[in-house]
């Protein structure tokens, strides 16, 4: 998901205008050249820079456009369809128009009235942006036309302040895909676990592992950074097992890039030799800015002619012949929207391809058509690469690799693990999957806020699921997390940020229109595709 910046430029009220709208390339775009979509919700907007938004009022309401009769209020409870807004650029370098989930755009009228029922961009839909300098975070947003600040009243909005009082103050809900690397502006380098476990450094030059991954969790119109290893920042620099009001952070941004502010009015930044990141500065330098990164799937590969993992620590060669996973055994998985095929990529840079002769070398950092491969799914657990010959790829008894098998041969299958997820959070058409209630283990696909899921990785690409509450996902007219033993399940990777989820009998998830989720049918074209 694409990130909106604004240029920070304090004036005598204390307020920050918005001077420039660019946004962070994410990861994702920047690796497979897929376009920029808007996490699955709302539809692709026609700007590829748009940012998909849920708008809060100071009652804690959603801004909400009705599926019906183009109405407009400030009554949603929660950030679902009808409450998603994009906001866009304008073409004017400090103007934004905000589009409901219909394509209309919000507009003020010459007496105040906010209608959503434009199909085009007219100059009372267009807006710039303040910021709220109290540590909050909150954004009011300035009619350019008239002159005025976007408000809501009970069921109607207005547009009829001067300047912006708590009611048309706004905190912004990034929906965003919330997992994500944390690139630090100032020190050009990427966030990731401290070898001790126990805080986070900025000093990584590429995010590989799963200790560069890192959750963004929406809390009390803030925002905590969860670690891989499920512990919460602390803006001293600790990482505790819960999240506390320090843990919480107001979100900011200045020129492009994301600042984090504490409750003290303090920012988070790279500190001393180590880059430790804690809040120190009061002011914004470059030093305290960030872009936030779709991270992309990493995995390892076990052969399971030899039930050797793939490797590439020899040398060029593609080879099955490692007991243990490490960096040399895990690969960046890139997809190419044109083909719907996959490059696989090594830390070096490197991608696999297909020789002359159907051996699998990791020689070059250039792309191929013999750099692409199919991903073919077996009801094991197990899958296939089909290379640009046609021949999938099979383990010698050396453990090399070459194109010259079936799928359906032993030797051409591989255990897949997705090593960069340890904490997951899933996403369905309907929402995120989360605990139907405070008081129950069951779980629903329907949820506007997630819980985070813990994987554990079992034997021949088996994983198992575990809640927070500590117990393990079982099948339970439908699903809950309430078993001490774990079920095993298979991960099925078909796009960059959608997976199949199946058990050991070859039943999929599959998400219900109710919220519901369950093991159903074996058929994979019915099985759902769960954003994670």
């Amino acid at each position: 998901m694409p990130i909106m910046s604004i240029c920070r430029t304090p004036d005598s009220d204390g307020w920050e205008e918005l001077q420039d709208m660019s946004f962070i390339q994410p990861y994702l775009d920047k690796m497979n050249g897929s376009g920029h979509g808007t996490n699955g919700s709302a539809g692709t907007p026609d700007d590829e820079r748009a940012w998909t938004i849920g708008v809060i009022n100071s009652r804690a309401k959603y801004l909400t456009a009705e599926t019906f009769g183009y109405k407009i209020n400030a009554n949603g409870v929660s950030l679902k369809k009808k409450q998603l807004w994009t906001l866009q650029p304008t073409g004017q370098r400090d103007h934004v128009s905000l589009r409901s989930h219909l394509g209309k755009y919000l507009a003020v009228d010459s007496f105040g009235n906010v209608t959503c029922e434009a199909d085009e961009l007219e100059p009372g839909a267009v807006f710039e942006i303040a910021v709220a300098d109290d540590g909050s975070g909150r954004w009011a947003f300035k009619n350019v036309e008239r002159k005025y600040f976007l408000g809501a009243g009970g069921d109607k909005l207005l547009c009829n302040a001067k300047t912006p009082s708590d009611g048309e103050l706004w905190y912004i809900h990034l929906a965003a895909r919330p997992q994500v690397n944390v690139y630090s502006v100032g020190r050009k380098r990427f966030a990731h676990l401290s070898e001790s476990l126990e805080e986070i450094h900025v000093d990584a030059n590429i995010p590989w592992g799963e200790d560069t991954l890192f959750t963004l969790e929406f809390r009390d119109n803030h925002y905590a950074v969860h670690t891989c290893n499920n512990l919460y920042l602390h803006r001293d620099g600790r990482l505790q097992s819960s999240c506390s009001e320090d843990c919480l952070f107001a979100i900011e941004y200045h020129n492009g890039s994301l600042a984090l502010r504490d409750r003290s009015g303090r920012y988070l930044s790279p500190i001393g030799s180590k880059a430790l990141l804690k809040t120190r500065a009061q002011a914004v330098t470059k030093d305290e800015l960030f872009s936030l990164e779709n991270s992309l799937p990493q995995a390892c590969f076990g052969a399971v002619l030899n039930d050797r993992y793939v490797s590439v620590k020899q040398g060029v060669d593609v080879t099955a012949n490692q007991e243990e996973v490490g960096e040399h055994e895990r690969f960046l998985m890139e997809y190419d929207l044109a083909t719907r095929r996959w490059y696989i990529r090594t830390m070096h840079d490197k991608y696999w391809t297909l020789g002359t002769a159907g051996g699998i070398q990791a020689a070059s950092g250039k792309k191929s058509s013999n750099s692409l491969f199919d991903l073919l799914w077996h009801r094991n657990g197990t899958v296939s690469f089909r290379a640009n010959n046609g021949k999938c790829l099979s383990t010698k008894k050396s453990g090399h690799l070459f194109a010259n098998s079936e799928e359906n041969e032993e030797s051409a299958r591989f255990y897949f693990y997705l090593i960069n997820r340890p904490i997951l959070v899933l996403k369905s058409e309907q929402g995120f999957v989360g605990y139907k209630s405070s008081s129950t283990t069951k779980l629903e696909c329907n949820k506007a806020s997630y819980e985070t899921i813990q994987v554990e990785r079992g034997q021949r690409g088996q994983v198992f699921f575990k809640g927070q509450n500590g117990m393990y996902w079982t099948p339970d007219d439908g699903v809950s997390a309430s078993s001490r033993e774990p079920y095993p399940f298979y991960l099925e990777l078909r796009e960059p940020t959608r997976m199949c989820i199946k058990d050991e009998q070859g039943a999929y998830l599959c998400a219900q229109k109710n919220g519901s989720f369950r093991l159903d049918s074996t058929d994979a074209d019915r099985a759902t595709y769960w954003e994670f």
